[in-house]
């Protein structure tokens, strides 16, 4: 028979067996709600000053399309070829500066470099409403090119030493619906700010680039005051929220403090998956630019409206459907870690888009296949821009593929400047004809993408990897790609 104090130890140890689960459980619901604490704080106080960011740079990017149809090309004395060489200039800068950027970006500080970007290309949009020729309307579109190549993949960059892997695309979709709201913003400032002209001897159109460039450096300057360098240089975070933080990323194989290695710079140029995702993104942004640049033409030119300031209003609906659309997408993709399977079946949808509006003669048939195309499009972008950024590992990898592929994928935008020229007006059936055929080869790329993932994990459980166990970064075994 057991003795009494006997029975009192087993009855004490049994209690604090029965007790332990409890303390667990207490500890883990302690460390959800911190991590929610975490991510809420940092989803309001960076991803707003991001967004509009991006939300300012997308309406200088694409604002020249307002300015076009409301007397650009006459008031400059431009043609329609000179006017796409203006556009290919941007461009051409633009995709120069993206990989420079992003490498210079540890060194100089996001909190500086961001901001610092968008101050300038904002002075820079402003001097477009001085210009007088093709020369001079040539230069400065070339300057802005430079200054905004930085931006996105540096935000891309920014957020990976922030999110988990699983966390990112939501984030970037979230600031990249800045974009989609750009054409509706966009659109509806134009109207506004072209009633100011004729003006202190400048036309409309000309406004728009002089008050769209001083909100811009206005928005560069406030954001320097806001945006952390890092975890540990957020002030909206606490010591505990700061640690969780840095805990979270741990498995994340985020080396932030790492050194310029050229092999990993290298290692990021001949990847495969990089080239697969930025050819098939070059397909998307030549679509995407071609829409942004040309969506007020096309519908100016459907007589859909009855004037180029009404033509201004019609471009909003579409844009603001897509940009609900695109969020929902980022959700999604979040949350079951699907990036390319995701763009499989958004894809289509722009796809469908365009093969009616290539085939059309029905204004009001075309400008419905619009929400098409844009919903397609847009929701797209952020499962392909955190796809490379999710699995490469190593700061120097991760700059290197990501300023790559949007360097590639920026080309688009050659593509966008040539393909909508004004003989093809009113209806745009070859030019709509070639971004479907580029479309669909995204959607070729993008599946070859998906099963290459798939292969690599496959080996990594086979064991082809086991020489990379324990590197630290993409190569290692434990390190799962996204497909």
């Amino acid at each position: 028979m057991m003795s009494p104090s006997l029975k009192a130890m087993s009855n004490e140890k049994l209690e604090n067996r029965n007790a332990q689960p409890d303390e667990d459980l207490v500890g883990e619901t302690v460390n959800t709600h911190l991590t929610r604490q975490v991510l809420w704080k940092m989803d309001v106080r960076i991803l707003p000053i991001l967004a509009l960011l991006f939300l300012c740079s997308f309406i200088d990017r694409t604002n020249v399309g307002n300015a076009k149809i409301l007397g650009l090309e006459k008031d400059i004395h431009i043609n329609d070829h000179q006017y796409a060489i203006g556009l290919c200039v941007f461009y051409a800068t633009y995709i120069a500066s993206e990989l420079p950027s992003n490498l210079v970006i540890k060194k100089v500080s996001p909190k500086i470099w961001l901001p610092l970007l968008t101050s300038v290309w904002g002075a820079l949009t402003m001097c477009l409403g001085f210009v007088h020729n093709f020369s001079s309307f040539a230069a400065v579109r070339a300057l802005l090119g430079i200054a905004e190549g930085g931006l996105l993949p540096g935000m891309v960059l920014y957020l990976s030493h922030f999110y988990k892997r699983t966390e990112l695309a939501l984030r970037i979709g979230i600031f990249y619906t800045a974009a989609s709201l750009s054409g509706a913003f966009g659109g509806l400032l134009a109207r506004g700010i072209s009633a100011i002209g004729p003006a202190g001897g400048l036309e409309g159109w000309r406004w728009i680039f002089i008050v769209e460039g001083l909100l811009t450096v206005a928005c560069g300057a406030l954001s320097s005051l806001a945006l952390p360098n890092s975890i540990e240089s957020a002030r909206f975070l606490h010591q505990d929220e700061k640690d969780c933080a840095r805990q979270r990323l741990l498995h994340e194989v985020s080396q932030i403090h790492e050194k310029l290695a050229w092999s990993e710079v290298r290692r990021g140029i001949f990847n495969l998956q990089v080239w697969l995702s930025a050819t098939a993104y070059f397909a998307i942004l030549s679509g995407l630019y071609s829409f942004g640049l040309f969506l007020p033409t096309i519908i100016n030119n459907l007589k859909f409206a009855h004037d180029p300031n009404q033509a201004q209003l019609w471009t909003v609906i579409p844009y603001a459907v897509a940009a609900v659309f695109t969020v929902f997408v980022a959700f999604l993709s979040d949350r079951l870690a699907l990036r390319g399977v995701i763009m499989l079946f958004t894809l289509p949808i722009a796809i469908i888009g365009y093969a009616v509006i290539s085939v059309s003669s029905n204004a009001k048939v075309q400008y419905g296949m619009t929400f098409m195309m844009s919903t397609g499009m847009y929701s797209s972008v952020p499962c392909v821009l955190s796809w490379n950024s999710n699995n490469s590992a190593g700061h120097y990898k991760r700059a290197t593929t990501s300023g790559l592929q949007l360097a590639i994928a920026n080309s688009g935008g050659f593509v966008a400047s040539f393909i909508y020229p004004k003989k093809e007006a009113p209806l745009f059936h070859r030019s709509h004809t070639i971004i479907l055929g580029l479309l669909c080869a995204a959607w070729v790329l993008v599946a070859a993408n998906v099963m290459w993932c798939w292969k690599i994990n496959r080996d990594k459980q086979r064991g082809k990897y086991a020489e990379f166990e324990g590197s630290g970064d993409d190569r290692d075994p434990h390190f799962k790609m996204v497909l």
